[in-house]
């Protein structure tokens, strides 16, 4: 069994509420006091406060400078705002952006592990990198105006904390939904997701849904991007405990929280994951049907079938779907669309749950004959002689298909019930 960490990443991510859900699930909220406490910068506090969001009870993490509520995306002045997009209607308190070189030094004097404090200073380099590929200048030279804030130190310096505290085998994220319309920026108004966060999430599956907002935030996409060992739907697990960390917007319509899953991985046969396209075809030479077949099965389809359809303007067309390993959606796609006249492919994953199959020989009157086992928890559960081999000897002998296969089936039933009775 190993450890799990599953974020569910349906409204975004962004560092408070990473932090929200990771003391939700259990990371010890004076221990976070006290590795925070240890950069040493005066009038920082932290409280973690539930509340509500859309029905769902969630830790709104907060971080206090001097008692009143820090808050990165404070209109005034503009060039200062962006970093959390979840933050908006906090108390607005202006406060200074420290350097690369500052935060490092904060970084190195504080009590943190070693190694937290190689990932704290491997993050904010990722910052950098992706800051200086956007605006074409040295990484020494680049200004991180939007998470070089309080804020945004505090969020990575606690999740790398946090992170180190639960010690998962492997981190689970979701695709996560980046929101849409525009968002300012330190250098003007963008598209979400805005620069930095596009580039931090290259690699990461994404999409855009809900009302129009930034939903996931540089930092989030730092933290999720870091520690995630996987992308995808939720693992089987056993589930232990669950976090929900709000962000600040309180939402009618959804509850504007990230979902942390925390559990053991569960050995479950849940079945093989496959990918299953399809696409209608009505203006095609029926001789093509065929070919396009037997290019899909040396492709590397698990399975391909016709079925007939009646399409638009009352025309008779044919369903083509195929099924295949995921990783052969893109070769099998641009296979249909060179081969057949289709003009779009709907494609979804799913699974399959196949019976172990072996394989036996059995001597007939006629020739040997392979039969096929089925197997399920070790429980033959079918049997069937191999149709090509029958056909082989059928024309060997000049009988019918059907004989040969009649004779394989006895053979392979006196064959077992002579061992049964051994």
């Amino acid at each position: 069994m190993s450890k799990v960490l599953y974020f569910d990443c349906f409204s975004g991510a962004s560092g408070d509420m990473i932090l929200g859900a990771l003391i939700d699930a259990g990371l010890p909220i004076e221990e976070l006091r006290r590795a925070l406490g240890s950069l040493a910068l005066d009038g920082m506090s932290i409280e973690a406060e539930s509340v509500d969001r859309a029905g769902v009870a969630a830790i709104k993490f907060r971080l206090l400078e001097n008692g009143q509520v820090v808050d990165s995306s404070d209109p005034a002045p503009k060039k200062h705002r962006h970093d959390h997009g979840h933050h908006s209607n906090k108390s607005h308190h202006h406060h200074s952006h420290r350097s690369i070189h500052e935060i490092l030094e904060l970084v190195g004097r504080s009590n943190l592990s070693e190694s937290a404090k190689a990932s704290v200073g491997h993050l904010f380099g990722r910052l950098a990198t992706a800051e200086a590929a956007i605006h074409q200048m040295p990484v020494n030279e680049v200004h991180l105006h939007e998470v070089g804030a309080l804020d945004s130190i505090i969020d990575i310096v606690g999740a790398a904390f946090g992170f180190e505290w639960f010690a998962p085998d492997e981190v689970v994220v979701s695709p996560l939904n980046v929101g849409s319309g525009t968002v300012e920026c330190a250098h003007g108004t963008y598209p979400v997701p805005a620069p930095a966060t596009a580039r931090l999430l290259e690699g990461s599956p994404i999409y855009a849904s809900g009302e129009a907002g930034e939903l996931v935030t540089p930092t989030g996409a730092l933290l999720m991007t870091e520690w995630a060992t996987s992308y995808g739907p939720l693992p089987p697990m056993t589930i232990s405990r669950v976090g929900y960390g709000a962000g600040e917007r309180n939402r009618s319509d959804s509850p504007n929280v990230l979902r942390l899953l925390v559990g053991e991985s569960a050995d479950i046969d849940v079945g093989e994951r496959v990918v299953v396209l399809e696409c209608e075809i009505d203006d095609m030479n029926p001789q093509i049907f065929g070919l396009l077949m037997s290019r899909l099965h040396e492709a590397g389809a698990l399975d391909v079938f016709y079925i007939p359809v009646q399409m638009k303007k009352d025309r008779p067309g044919t369903l083509v779907t195929v099924i295949a390993p995921l990783g052969l959606r893109e070769t099998l796609s641009e296979l249909l669309f060179r081969e057949s006249t289709t003009l779009g492919i709907r494609y979804h994953e799913t699974r399959r749950e196949r019976l172990e199959r072996t394989w036996v020989t059995v001597e007939t009157s006629l020739g040997a004959v392979r039969i096929k086992l089925a197997r399920r928890d070790n429980q033959i559960l079918n049997t069937a002689p191999e149709f090509d081999d029958c056909v082989q000897l059928a024309i060997q002998h000049d009988v019918p298909v059907k004989y040969v296969q009649a004779l394989a089936q006895k053979a392979y039933l006196d064959m077992t019930d002579k061992a049964g009775r051994k």
